[in-house]
């Protein structure tokens, strides 16, 4: 070819190789990642993209001084951002923006909304500004919504906690005086659908930190919730009537459980999640004032516990119905923990409580390789006389004293059914084999198998 030089072959040939290679490597790499993700089990979650367009609470008026109540601000973005398809809500990073209660309603909402909070939201410390709602932000009916980002709400509970006039457990008031006085809780979703909170944290909240009220399919991770151990109520997952549940790699601290499990929780998987101060992680309380409580499939797993009133706990009260079963905790780290192991189905939160026949069944419920330390009790299984436990498995679980002022107290079981699997220590010889003459039937349980 008339013009083609040696100098031009050769740099074509070096082009080629190089193509060659690239493309070599590529295949490889992509290769290798599959196969690792086989063999592994990597489970890689996908999010959708968000190219929708962006409401900037600051473009609605808001200040974010900390001082200025920013509420509207926040209203008028979020009745925008429904009105879009794949919208994105965005509260800045640098201000401190001052919300009352609010309620952000999906009904007439788009799917796919992301509330991207990379600031902080504080709530007011103004009794007036309440107004007797139940909770600080709320958020019902919305599908396939997100909050995310390294931003912070900041309940601001103090106020609430030190006020015992706010605490109505113990004290007979009216209904309108529980309303007005009741503390709220922080973060609300009620009747939402794929729904996912990440990255952010929620710190002091007056009650129950983040809540999920008849939701399907909920995933939390990486995500911090605080309080002082000593805050009351102060949950910091609360789960009622909801399934499909997954909550990993969170650290909780707080000053009630780290994640309660209410009635009507189905398929709910809790894994590497960092538990302490607090009373640990719950099934219930269930079945107050007799009625019917239903929980099934629910998974605790790779979890450390410290510093905590119990570890891992199912707690019914007497006189109600119901079922709990199928319940797995295992590979459970505990230090420190007062009952590292408890059910407790005569649960009482006021200074008496009268005994009552009925009781939620409790059945397959298994603890596999809990270890750590003490500081009450290791072991606490104080069943129903009318609905003992049925099908308790222990396995590998290695518990040992550590003292630090309490009153120490052998492993106690009542009207507990089950098997051991060795290594049990400190040993156990309370629990009963075999069925009890008390045998509970589905059709007893009133829940759905």
């Amino acid at each position: 070819m008339r013009g083609f030089s040696f100098k031009h072959e050769t740099f074509v040939i070096l082009i080629a190789c190089l193509i060659w290679l690239s493309t070599s490597s590529a295949t490889c790499n992509a290769a290798t990642t599959a196969k690792y993700r086989r063999h592994h089990h990597v489970h890689i979650h996908k999010s959708k993209p968000n190219n929708g367009l962006k409401f900037n609470v600051l473009d609605y008026g808001a200040k974010g001084d900390g001082k200025s109540d920013d509420t509207k601000a926040f209203q008028a973005a979020w009745a925008n951002a429904c009105k879009a398809d794949a919208s994105m809500i965005i509260v800045p990073s640098g201000y401190k923006f001052l919300v009352g209660p609010t309620s952000f309603s999906g009904s007439n909402c788009h799917k796919n909304i992301v509330f991207q909070l990379d600031g902080t939201i504080l709530a007011p410390t103004s009794s007036k500004a309440w107004g007797g709602a139940d909770h600080w932000l709320e958020f019902t009916n919305l599908e396939e919504f997100t909050i995310n980002g390294k931003g912070t709400l900041d309940g601001r509970g103090s106020v609430w906690w030190t006020d015992s006039t706010h605490d109505f457990k113990q004290v007979s008031v009216s209904t309108d005086e529980k309303k007005q006085n009741s503390r709220p809780m922080a973060v609300m979703f009620v009747g939402g659908s794929k729904i996912t909170v990440t990255g952010i944290t929620i710190q002091n909240s007056p009650k129950f930190h983040l809540t999920f009220d008849t939701c399907d399919g909920v995933l939390v991770h990486h995500i911090s919730i605080s309080s002082p151990g000593d805050s009351p109520n102060t949950d910091g997952i609360h789960l009622r009537s909801s399934k499909n549940v997954i909550i990993h790699h969170t650290k909780l601290a707080c000053g009630d459980d780290c994640i309660s499990i209410q009635t009507g929780c189905t398929n709910v998987l809790v894994h590497d999640v960092n538990c302490g101060p607090g009373h640990g992680i719950s099934i219930g309380s269930l079945g107050i004032d007799g009625l019917t409580a239903c929980v099934s499939n629910i998974t605790v797993k790779n979890v450390k516990i410290h510093d905590t009133m119990t570890g891992v706990r199912i707690k019914t009260w007497q006189g109600a119905k119901g079922l709990v079963r199928g319940v797995s905790f295992s590979n459970i780290q505990v230090s420190q923990v007062e009952v590292p192991i408890m059910i407790d189905q005569y649960y009482c939160d006021h200074s008496t409580c009268m005994n009552k026949t009925s009781a939620v069944s409790i059945a397959d419920i298994a603890y596999e390789n809990i270890k750590g330390t003490y500081t009450v009790q290791p072991i606490h299984l104080s069943c129903s006389d009318s609905k003992p436990c049925m099908n308790l498995k222990l396995s590998n679980i290695e518990l040992k004293p550590k003292p630090d002022g309490h009153q120490m107290s052998e492993t106690f079981c009542w009207q507990a059914f089950g098997q051991l699997n060795a290594p049990i220590i400190p040993e156990i010889d309370c629990l009963q084999e075999g069925q009890s003459s008390n045998k509970w039937g589905h059709h007893d349980a009133k829940c759905a198998a």
